[in-house]
Parts: C-alpha cells; sequence; structure tokens
C-alpha cells in the first residue's frame, strides 16, 4: 500500500472514531438531559418560593420543603399521569406527542382550580392538630412526610414496582406522626374513611368500567348495523362526559350556587354537547362500512375526551399528595402554630400543579407504553369504558375531599374490563345470537368474507377465529400474576413509607 493510500486509510479510521465518538457523547447528553431539565425546575422551585417567603420565620424551611414537595410532584407526573391517557395511546386514539401536551395541559388545570379539597384533607385531617401543637414537631412531621414518600415513589419506580403515591404520602404522613406523639396523634376516623376508599375504589372502577363496556357491546358493537348504532349512542355518551364534568366544575368554582342552578348548567351543556358530538359523529361515519375496525374512528373523540377529564380528575387529585404537606408546613411556619383549617398559597399549588405535568413530560412516555399496551390489550371502546369509569371516580372523590388512588382506580378498572370480556365470550347470550346471525347471513364462498370474518372478530373476541382456549388460559394467568403483584405492591407501601417516614421524622430530631 502506497504511502498516499495509508494516509486516508488512517485519516478514515480517525474519522469513523470520531464520529462514533459523537454519537456516543450525543447519546449520554440525551441520558442526561431529563435530570438536567429536573434539576432546573427544582432550582425554579426553590427561587419562587424563596420570594414568597423571604424575611419570614423558618424561610429555609419552607424553601427546602417546597424543593421536596416539586421533587414528589415530579415523581407523581412520571407514574401516575400514565393511568389517565395510557388507554387512549394503547389504544392508538392519541399520538404520543398530542397525549403529553393534553395531559399536561389538564392537569394543571384541575390541580388548580379543583385541588384545594383535597390539600386540606392530607394537610390538616390525617394528623389531630390538638395532639401535634407544637408547630416546630408539625414541620418536622411534614417535612419526613414529604421525604419518605418522594424517596419511596422513587424507589419504586426504579425496581419497576407499581404503587399508589396516594399510598405513599397518607403512609408517611401517618408514621412520622406515631413517631411524633404515638398513635394517639392519627385520625383513625379519618385514616379509616381514606383507607376504605382504598378498597372500595378499585372495585368501583371495575363496576363502572364494566357497566359501559357491556353497554358497548350490547348496544353497538353486537348490533346488525353497528354504524347506525353508533351514530344513536356515542353523542349520548359524549354528553354524558359533558355533562357530568360541567357539573362537577359549577359545584368546585361556585360552591354557592344552588342545586337548581347546577342541575341546569349540567343539562345545558349535556344537550350541547349531544347536538354538536351528534352533527361530529354523522360526518365521520359517512361511507364507514359495518365492522369494528369502523366504530374505532367513531370512538376516537370520545376517548380522548375522556383522557382529558381524567388528566384534569387526576390533577384535582393528586396534587394534594405534593403539595398537601408543603401548605401545613407553610401554615405553621407563618402563624407560629398549628391550625385546624390550613390555609393553602397559590404558590404552593402551582408547584404541585407544574411539578406533576414537567414530571409527565420528562418521564412518561414510557410508564404511558406500558399502561396502554402491557396490562391487557385495548381497543378504542375497551379504553373508553376504563378512561371514562376512573374519571368519574375520581372527579367525585375529589368533590367529596377523599384522596383516594387513580391507580387503584385504574388497575381496577383495566382488569375489570378484561374479566368482563372473559365472562362475556363464555356466557352472553346476546353475543352468541349474533354471531348465528352473522353466520347465517355469510355465504362460504363470498369474496372478502374471510378477511371480514377475522378483523370482526378480533374485536368481537369470537373463539372460531381468535386465539385458542390455550392462548386464552395463558392470558387469563398472566391477568392474575398481575393481579397479586399489584396487590402486594399496594399492601407494602403503606407500612413501608410510615415506617421510612417515622425513621426520617427521628433523624431530624436529632439533626436540630
Amino acid at each position: 500500500m502506497s504511502d498516499g493510500a495509508r494516509s486516508k486509510h488512517t485519516l478514515d479510521k480517525d474519522l469513523g472514531r470520531l464520529a462514533d465518538i459523537e454519537e456516543a457523547t450525543g447519546f449520554v447528553a440525551r441520558g442526561f438531559l431529563a435530570p438536567g431539565l429536573a434539576l432546573v425546575f427544582l432550582m425554579l422551585a426553590a427561587a419562587a418560593a424563596s420570594l414568597y417567603v423571604f424575611g419570614e420565620p423558618r424561610a429555609v424551611i419552607i424553601i427546602i420543603a417546597a424543593v421536596i414537595a416539586a421533587y414528589l410532584a415530579m415523581n407523581i407526573g412520571a407514574n401516575d399521569v400514565a393511568n389517565n391517557v395510557g388507554p387512549a395511546v394503547g389504544a392508538k386514539a392519541m399520538t404520543m406527542v398530542s397525549a403529553l401536551i393534553i395531559a399536561a395541559i389538564f392537569e394543571t388545570a384541575g390541580a388548580l382550580i379543583a385541588g384545594d379539597a383535597v390539600v386540606a384533607t392530607i394537610s390538616s385531617n390525617i394528623i389531630q392538630p390538638e395532639v401535634v401543637s407544637d408547630p416546630a414537631v408539625l414541620i418536622r412531621l411534614m417535612l419526613a412526610g414529604l421525604v419518605s414518600s418522594a424517596l419511596w415513589i422513587n424507589f419504586a419506580t426504579w425496581i419497576g414496582a407499581p404503587v399508589s403515591t396516594t399510598h405513599s404520602i397518607v403512609g408517611g404522613v401517618v408514621g412520622a406522626g406515631a413517631a411524633a406523639a404515638g398513635l394517639a396523634a392519627v385520625d383513625w376516623l379519618s385514616m379509616t374513611t381514606i383507607a376504605t376508599s382504598w378498597v372500595v375504589t378499585p372495585v368501583l372502577g371495575a363496576a363502572v368500567a364494566i357497566i359501559f363496556q357491556a353497554f358497548i357491546k350490547t348496544a353497538i358493537i353486537y348490533q346488525d348495523d353497528k354504524i347506525a348504532a353508533a351514530r344513536r349512542w356515542v353523542p349520548l355518551l359524549i354528553a354524558l362526559m359533558a355533562g357530568s364534568f360541567a357539573t362537577y366544575l359549577v359545584t368546585k368554582l361556585f360552591p354557592g350556587a344552588g342545586a337548581g342552578v347546577t342541575a341546569l348548567v349540567g343539562i345545558a351543556c349535556f344537550l350541547l354537547a349531544w347536538a354538536l358530538s351528534h352533527r361530529s359523529v354523522l360526518a365521520q361515519s359517512q361511507g364507514l362500512e359495518n365492522r369494528n375496525r369502523s366504530l374505532r374512528k367513531l370512538f376516537r373523540l370520545p376517548l380522548i375526551g375522556s383522557a382529558a377529564l381524567l388528566s384534569f380528575a387526576h390533577g384535582a387529585n393528586d396534587v394534594a399528595n405534593a403539595v398537601g404537606p408543603l401548605a401545613a408546613i407553610v401554615d405553621a411556619a407563618r402563624k407560629s402554630a398549628v391550625a385546624d383549617v390550613v390555609n393553602i398559597p397559590f404558590w404552593v399549588m402551582l408547584i404541585g400543579a407544574l411539578g406533576i405535568s414537567f414530571g409527565l413530560l420528562l418521564y412518561g412516555p414510557k410508564l404511558i407504553r406500558i399502561v396502554g399496551g402491557e396490562i391487557t390489550k385495548l381497543n378504542p371502546m375497551r379504553a373508553f369504558s376504563v378512561a371514562l369509569a376512573v374519571a368519574i371516580i375520581v372527579i367525585v372523590a375529589s368533590w367529596f375531599g377523599l384522596p383516594v388512588s387513580s391507580t387503584h382506580i385504574a388497575v381496577g378498572a383495566v382488569f375489570g374490563v378484561g374479566f368482563f370480556r372473559e365472562w362475556y365470550i363464555e356466557n352472553s347470550t346476546h353475543r352468541r345470537a349474533y354471531l348465528e346471525r352473522r353466520r347465517q347471513l355469510k355465504t362460504p364462498g363470498k369474496a372478502g368474507s374471510k378477511n371480514e370474518s377475522a378483523e370482526d372478530d378480533e374485536d368481537d373476541d369470537d373463539p372460531r377465529k381468535g386465539p385458542s382456549s390455550e392462548e386464552i388460559t395463558r392470558r387469563r394467568l398472566v391477568r392474575r400474576a398481575h393481579v397479586r403483584t399489584i396487590v402486594m405492591a399496594w399492601a407494602t407501601t403503606v407500612p413501608a413509607s410510615a415506617l421510612l417516614a417515622a425513621s426520617i421524622f427521628a433523624l431530624l430530631g436529632a439533626v436540630s
């Protein structure tokens, strides 16, 4: 090889190495981008808090608590928000980018508009103020609750455990309260109400999702003319969602409004939504074939709407997990006393709202894919049943100030739909009659009938064209394995976060 050729070969190898180094550097830089942006957000949270509390007593403690609350809010956004938009993304009704944008907007709106009632529950209703009367002790207690829940959620996410952020913060506050003043410090009546909701809400989530899914299957999917049935019922489902949401907003924004005014607004929004959606569905359905693939298109809009509604409900309910203890800390530091009713500054709510959205945008896509595609197979009809059921229950819970777990409700709804599908395949006389009519109408040699049958049966779960009995059994076992795993995680979270909070409370006492 000549010197020139050898020199050129060496240069090519060196340039190749430089290209590889540049690509590797870019990959590493992308890996550090999200943590770097998260750190910037925490610094901004600290700066914002300092503007409001500068010169006040215990300002440093409040700023530290604000940073921890912001960190906890980001963890909530990265984990729980996947329950809101995951079904829509898994059903391919929304792209990942549109899901992130819609969720971020409605999460923030829900937290700022309707999150104050649940924040009050977390900040002042779990620990009895008359038992923990020293504001310094209460501040240390709530700080321990914040730190323990943030650490536990981060650890659980790292190992891939599906835990509830609501369980984590409530367990943390209870554990720190017990360490501060014994078990008598805990308001066990309030805790019993909260704990009961943890058991009841997954069952309610499953029940409501099953009701919607049964209605959709019976009234739309297993009808001879699917398109006509969808034109009749899909606008009604959209109107139901809009009317209930409008009623909820009136009760939150105008608590003095009477029942008559609230009902009138709800009915008006119901009728308006029905009129608009009826025209929309009618236009979309023109020229569509009488098959389930067409129904997916018609359910896309209500599924997006229910995902937005669920994001609003989640923001209203779960912002309390991040900023409830922070609100108690700010109130105790400013008044130098423990109050029965905690005032919630706007900047405290803003940190929680933006933190949830920021965590979603930075770390949410991976978990959205998992929730949307790995628990059970979802199409737009099933995903709509799940999302609407979760939204309704979370909104009602937030209305009454109950810090329920959206994770519990979402998982209950998903498994409810899955178990209902298993039962419906084997036991529905309506489905069997529909399949028998379709078999009689089909001509064996008709062109295209095979493809049509296979495509329809994919949604209808017809065992003639669907998975074998062994495959169905395997899928059922996977579902039950998920149930066992999730129940174990739920059972572990409260005691683990409580013990961690008690330890942190003791450590903070020793340091102070």
